[in-house]
């Protein structure tokens, strides 16, 4: 794996530092008046989702991991486990469904998703940023109500509790990002 020096790690690089897989969250380039300059980053495990801050001095050489990126259909869950399949070689494998996190509750059926592996590894698994859900239940349409700023919460049919626009209504279809957990739009 390559070497890179302690200025040149970005937001979003892998690190192996302390027999670990980091992924630095956000780095600040500090200069200060006495000594060299050095990188402060902070990073978080892939493996727990532990937080560290680290010191990076641009003679300091730190392993860079490039993560392998594939395409997995989802199939079912078992157990606290999702069945995916491999789109490119048609074999099946289980993932924990930790992976997704907060966004667990968007996945569907037949979904593509982008999971990040590390030799053979799963560390992180990303769905599509658009997902197509239908509104559950809401509030009733008023008509006359002004949509500039005014939301209104609504519960989806995978459970999630999201704020909507006062014009949309109940078994109405929505889109929603999966980044920010707001609604996008019609669907």
């Amino acid at each position: 794996m390559p070497k890179i020096n302690g200025n040149e790690i970005r937001p979003g690089n892998v690190l192996e530092h302390n027999n670990g897989l980091w992924a630095a969250v956000k780095v600040d380039h500090v200069k200060p008046g006495k000594g060299g300059a050095f990188a402060q980053v902070e990073m978080r495990n892939l493996r727990n989702g532990s937080k560290l801050n680290e010191r990076f001095r641009s003679a300091d050489k730190v392993e860079k991991v490039r993560l392998e990126q594939k395409d997995q259909q989802f199939l079912y869950e078992s157990e606290g486990m999702l069945v995916v399949m491999d789109m490119e070689t048609y074999e099946q494998i289980e993932l924990p469904a930790e992976l997704l996190g907060e966004r667990r509750p968007f996945l569907q059926d037949g979904m593509t998703i982008v999971v990040e592996f590390h030799l053979e590894e799963a560390l992180h698994a990303k769905i599509p940023q658009k997902v197509t859900c239908k509104i559950e239940e809401t509030e009733p349409v008023v008509k006359g109500q002004t949509a500039a700023n005014s939301f209104k919460p609504a519960i989806l049919e995978n459970g999630v509790k999201i704020m909507v626009p006062p014009f949309v209504g109940q078994d109405e279809s929505i889109v929603v990002n999966t980044d920010t957990m707001e609604y996008s739009e019609r669907a």
